[in-house]
């Protein structure tokens, strides 16, 4: 069965996004849904637009589609409830109960979570992408020294896309250093690492679900076979186990499930923006 689900915001949508399919997640096995965001719907016209998106869209199909909302506007709000979709309604479902709890009324402003960010932290979050950028697969070691957390791996193990992750989202200044090929034949942690050993935090995949990324990048090659990478996984999980090095297996994990597995286990705190 498949559904259209829409990711509704009068900012970014990566709200409604990331709250929606937190929930659809339950149900991926049974149903197949066919995604889409819209951003920036803030103003009665985009409003009236996107309605008759989504009653074109449940004429076609037969079905209602979903419909995830962080629009903070009630005047928008309504509108979107006026169309065909099934609504779920992030700011609806929160904001009543919290007004009673509060004893006060929401003052309804589109991107108000911004000012109440502390002074400093959104500029840290972009120190902590560009780091993250700086020291990606080891192109830079000589900033390890500034890392809250070095992650380790074999190539496409998921490093990179966890650093810049933890950066994002939580201002986490994460390098990363890749094991390739050449270093199997006689591998070790390069002096940088050893100096910053407390950092570092393993990474590890599965050997088949490493072959099929790789054969999608390379295929047909030395790198992608899965000789390769059987060898390349045992490898570098017994060095993280010589080292006493802390790992995790990434093979059915996202990428937030990895990034707060590491940040918990090098203690490192999830600053909020």
């Amino acid at each position: 069965m498949e559904r259209h689900v829409f990711y509704i915001s009068d900012r970014t949508g990566i709200s409604a996004e990331i709250l929606g399919r937190a929930l659809l997640s339950q149900f991926v096995e049974q149903v197949k849904f066919i995604e889409k965001t819209i951003p920036f719907i803030d103003t009665v016209k985009k409003a009236e637009q996107f309605r008759q998106l989504i009653d074109e869209t449940a004429e076609k199909s037969s079905l209602k589609p979903i419909i995830f909302d962080t629009v903070v506007s009630p005047d928008i709000r309504a509108i979107i409830r006026q169309s065909s979709g099934v609504v779920m309604d992030f700011f609806q479902t929160f904001i009543g109960p919290l007004e009673k709890e509060l004893n006060t009324k929401s003052s309804f402003s589109v991107g108000r979570q911004h000012s109440i960010d502390r002074v400093g932290l959104y500029d840290g979050r972009i120190t902590a992408v560009n780091f993250a950028l700086n020291s990606d697969d080891g192109a830079s070691m000589k900033y390890y020294d500034e890392a809250e957390t070095i992650l380790l791996g074999v190539s496409r193990c998921g490093k990179t896309p966890t650093s810049l992750y933890a950066a994002m989202q939580f201002g986490i200044k994460a390098a990363n250093y890749p094991f390739v090929a050449e270093d199997m034949q006689n591998l070790q942690l390069p002096p940088e690492l050893k100096k910053n050993k407390k950092k570092l935090y393993g990474l590890t995949i599965n050997p088949p679900r490493l072959h099929e990324i790789r054969t999608e990048r390379r295929p047909n090659s030395q790198y992608a076979s899965l000789e390769q990478c059987r060898l390349e996984i045992r490898l570098v999980e017994s060095l993280y186990r010589k080292e006493k090095i802390p790992f995790l297996n990434t093979t059915s994990k996202s990428i937030e499930e990895i990034t707060t597995l590491v940040l918990t286990a090098c203690n490192l705190e999830r600053r909020s923006f």
